[in-house]
């Protein structure tokens, strides 16, 4: 139902200086989206105007000279670098007889093409849908209404009307689909709390390194590449954190400037990951010379989403390709950790890396001295397994005595699943 690119699809690229963009830099980036969609770029056609013309966006004169080019290039599609609407989209189309694809729908595609888990699959076509509901018209301007007379009656409806239904009723069956992955994310993260896991959420621009720096904290294989929007799909792995124990580290989807509003609601269970998360680790590509925009593209996301309270540990990734650079922690007045300057592909400052996590996640130590009997020979073992035995004594009664330091989130854990040693503590409190 939703147009899709071909591989080796030729393109010509629009994009207008307007007074309120960065321009120079977007259409870097639009460069770069549209190669990642695996399009050929035939040429690039520019124009400047104070406000987007009402008819074809880019004013009429300018939208002749596309034409033109369209049948000199012989190109497929024309790609514009902004947000059009249905009537205008129409417009051009009719005036270059040739397709025309937004920013918006560039990046439908894209997402479409790295989409590889059921539920990625079921986000991007939500969004293909909701966008798609609105530039019905362009396909059936030859169907007005359907047939009439006998055997040939339909619904009473027309083309459009019916195709509307259609999608209405396919939007509603993928809401309710995407409602039991959101349920069944909802049950996960209770059951980690309950569990007293801490999560860090991976967020940043895209290509800024993230899952480059998952698979190295946590021994996984996500897909990694050098392209924009590599992940999709959220992922999940444990890490060991000192004085924290485990933590959950989630990694997810990259943000970009202008990211379409349907994506932003059709990937809501994937971005709860990041709202429900004790710490944000906000990944920067610290060689892009475009990093401040970056750096407030990704604010204006976690500020769509709710999520800008939460707090964040900045990290400078590819410090490798800045000359000079060397892995350090930056701190406040207070001496909390603030900023660590990595390099994920290199494996440079991870070590740092872990003592900001440690950090910004520990919360109070637990510090004890334990009187264990013998028979909670056990529970002695399960400390020593949490690395929690500072010294220890054997007494002449043969019981344990232990000197036990352990994160608070780790020993509350314990105390759930170990009967035993709660009733052990309030034994020793109460003598």
């Amino acid at each position: 139902m939703f147009e899709r690119y071909k591989g080796g699809e030729s393109a010509l690229l629009v994009h207008v200086f307007l007074p309120q963009e960065s321009d120079i830099e977007d259409l870097k980036e639009f460069e770069v989206l549209v190669t990642s969609a695996r399009i050929e770029i035939l040429d690039i056609v520019t124009t400047s105007r104070k406000t987007p013309q009402a008819k074809y966006f880019i004013g009429e004169g300018k939208a002749l000279e596309i034409a033109e080019k369209v049948k000199e290039l012989q190109a497929s599609v024309i790609l514009v670098n902004h947000t059009l609407t249905p009537t205008q989209e129409r417009n051009l189309e009719k005036l270059c007889e040739c397709r025309v694809v937004d920013r918006t729908g560039l990046i439908l595609d894209i997402f479409a093409q790295r989409a590889r888990t059921h539920e990625g699959k079921l986000q991007v076509e939500l969004a293909q849908l909701q966008y798609l509901s609105t530039r019905l018209v362009r396909g059936w301007t030859h169907l007005e209404r359907q047939k009439g007379g006998i055997g040939l009656r339909g619904p009473g409806e027309t083309q459009l009307e019916t195709d509307r239904r259609l999608i209405r009723h396919r939007i509603q069956l993928i809401l309710s689909r995407l409602a039991k992955v959101e349920k069944q994310r909802n049950q996960n993260r209770q059951s980690r709390n309950k569990a007293d896991l801490s999560t860090a959420s991976l967020v940043g621009y895209t290509n800024a390194g993230k899952s480059t720096l998952f698979n190295v904290l946590t021994n996984a294989d996500v897909y990694a590449a050098d392209q924009l929007f590599a992940t999709l799909d959220p992922t999940l792995r444990r890490i060991i954190v000192d004085d924290v124990g485990e933590v959950v580290l989630a990694d997810t989807v990259g943000f970009i400037r202008h990211l379409p509003h349907d994506l932003i609601a059709a990937f809501k269970a994937t971005l709860l990951e990041t709202q429900e998360a004790a710490l944000l680790l906000h990944v920067i590509d610290a060689a892009d010379p475009n990093m401040l925009d970056n750096i407030h593209a990704v604010e204006e996301v976690l500020f769509e989403i709710d999520a800008h309270d939460i707090p964040t540990l900045l990290v400078m990734n590819k410090i490798d390709l800045i000359e000079g650079r060397q892995p350090s922690i930056d701190r406040d007045e207070e001496g909390v950790p603030i900023r660590v300057w990595i390099s994920a592909q290199n494996g440079l400052g991870l070590d740092l890396l872990f003592i900001a996590l440690k950090e910004r996640l520990a919360k109070q130590i637990q510090v004890c001295q334990l009187s264990l009997p013998a028979h909670l020979a056990k529970l002695r073992s399960r400390f020593y397994q949490l690395n929690a035995v500072e010294r220890e004594f054997i007494n002449d009664d043969g019981s344990f005595q232990l000197d036990v330091r352990m994160p608070s989130i780790e020993w509350n854990r314990l105390c759930k699943q170990e009967p035993d040693l709660l009733y052990l503590i309030n034994t020793q409190n109460n003598n």
